[in-house]
């Protein structure tokens, strides 16, 4: 199933133009990482962990739409995600409160630090950031991803700045807030984040 019809199982035809438009964007030509894999990747990931959520198809919309504006010469990503997220849910039949916390859910993936007892945040972050649990040799290919994305930084400046960004997640009391996440990719996402940090600070 292409994404386009994945976001219809979801949305329903009525909503089709708006998965296209998605799909389009997470097609863009500057994205390296944040891309139609990534997606595809968040929402396996909230299927299968959609038992752990209050409101899976929520979180499922949430997922579709935590990337859908991305510059990465600008920090407010997230925020205009959101913004989107909510001009373009309002010209479907969803209700307000579900509308409302899509909009919640694609700001909190700027943090990835849900309250305890957010079961649809929990789940969203998750699967958002199970890539830095992986394999090394694609975590390494992520890294490198990432990388690309940021080519118009130079190299020591880069360095910084993503070095804040590793440190700030490895601050976070847990990287994973469901059982399954938290005991499969903790311990291996934090080796794999201190491994960069190594690399980076070597350079």
């Amino acid at each position: 199933m292409n994404l386009v019809d994945r976001w219809v199982a979801l949305a329903g035809p009525q909503a089709r133009r708006i998965g296209a438009e998605l799909d389009a964007r997470y097609g863009e030509k500057h994205r390296r990482y944040h891309t139609r894999e990534h997606l595809t990747a968040v929402l396996d990931r909230v299927d299968e962990w959609a038992e752990h959520a209050g409101d899976p198809g929520a979180v499922r919309l949430a997922a579709w739409f935590h990337d859908a504006v991305y510059d990465p010469e600008r920090a407010d990503n997230e925020e205009r995600s959101a913004r989107l997220a909510g001009r373009m849910l309002a010209d479907t039949d969803l209700p307000d409160g579900t509308i409302a916390e899509v909009v919640r859910l694609v700001e909190l993936t700027q943090s990835h630090a849900p309250a305890a007892g957010d079961r649809n945040g929990a789940v969203l972050c998750d699967a958002d950031l199970a890539i830095l649990g992986s394999d090394p040799e694609r975590y390494a290919a992520y890294a490198a991803a990432v990388r690309e994305e940021y080519a118009f930084v130079p190299e020591d400046f880069y360095r910084v700045g993503r070095a804040e960004v590793l440190t700030g997640l490895l601050d976070l009391p847990a990287l994973f807030h469901t059982p399954d996440a938290r005991e499969r990719f903790e311990s291996r996402a934090r080796h794999n984040i201190e491994t960069e940090l190594l690399l980076l600070r070597a350079g």
